[in-house]
């Protein structure tokens, strides 16, 4: 069977008209700040595309850039500002703990990518909801979230099996386990049942939940494997490597495998195609519909 290769505007497509009816019935419109307080290009870009994107949607959206230095006093007046209805910071900014603090500063009521401490100790735990009521759910990170709703849109997801276990049986690789998006993506993947080697440059650890351990508990084991151990056995391999002089070597794909990256640039060589059963190239579209649907509901929270 040829690779079919799925572009993220097509599970972009399922959001969009949702998100759009929705925020033309509203008499007033959220509106999202993002603070850009770095050099790296490719943040750069993604602020100017969720401009764009917001706009189309018909969000408000008001990009500040600011030093870094003026980025703690910068998020909290937004957090103390009715008008703002959520606050995206782009990151790295320090690229260390800092960034972890600037994290733990966004007001959760405002915060867009989901990444508060507060968030991530529900992501962490796997409880999707912030009320005992489940009337509110917790906010999860765009990306982590794009790739998840990618991989159920193209049929990897089981929902025939029990929830929490719709990828038991699924071994998958994340090849990133940055703070952001590589480990909460891999938790994501292990909360719902699949085995998870998460390839870092100094490490492989693995992400698992057994399948009679509470829904709530998955666990996380660090090991001694190399990368060409690992790949050859994953149904799902999933790319996150921000530089372009990375590539997943093809031969170590098994066939028949899906491959997603969510890099900025593209992590898997042009031969993945003649391996992959589905290829897809990015997220990044998906990544803004997460975008959206998480500012839109912080605002009906507000509201």
């Amino acid at each position: 069977m040829p690779c079919k290769v799925v572009l993220a505007a097509e599970v972009a497509s399922n959001y969009t008209t949702e998100i759009k009816s929705e925020v033309s019935q509203k008499t007033s419109k959220p509106k999202l700040v993002g603070f850009l307080a770095n050099d790296d290009p490719y943040a750069e870009k993604y602020a100017h595309s969720s401009s764009k994107h917001l706009a189309e949607a018909g969000l408000a959206f008001e990009l500040r850039q600011i030093p870094r230095e003026e980025l703690e006093t910068a998020i909290k007046e937004a957090n103390n500002d009715e008008n703002v209805s959520g606050i995206l910071v782009y990151y790295p900014v320090y690229g260390d703990k800092r960034d972890q603090e600037l994290q733990d500063m966004v007001d959760p009521t405002k915060d867009v990518e989901g990444l508060n401490v507060v968030y991530n100790g529900k992501l962490y735990s796997n409880d999707r909801y912030m009320d005992e009521s489940k009337t509110r759910k917790a906010i999860l990170p765009c990306t982590p979230l794009a790739v998840v709703k990618v991989l159920d849109h193209i049929g990897v997801y089981d929902h025939s099996l029990p929830y929490g276990d719709h990828l038991r049986g699924k071994t998958i690789a994340v090849v990133n386990r940055s703070e952001v998006v590589g480990r909460p993506l891999a938790a994501l993947l292990a909360n719902d049942g699949a085995k998870v080697y998460s390839i870092d440059i100094n490490d492989i650890q693995v992400f698992a939940r057994e399948a009679s351990a509470s829904i709530n508990s998955h666990t996380i084991t660090k090991t001694d494997l190399k990368t060409e151990d690992v790949i050859p056995q994953c149904d799902v391999v999933i790319t996150g490597v921000p530089t372009a002089a990375y590539k997943m070597p093809t031969s170590l794909l098994k066939q028949g495998v899906v491959a997603v990256n969510f890099a900025s640039v593209r992590n898997f060589e042009p031969e993945v195609k003649e391996v992959a059963s589905i290829y897809v190239p990015s997220v990044g579209k998906v990544t803004v519909s997460m975008l959206q649907r998480n500012l839109l509901r912080l605002f009906n929270y507000q509201n």
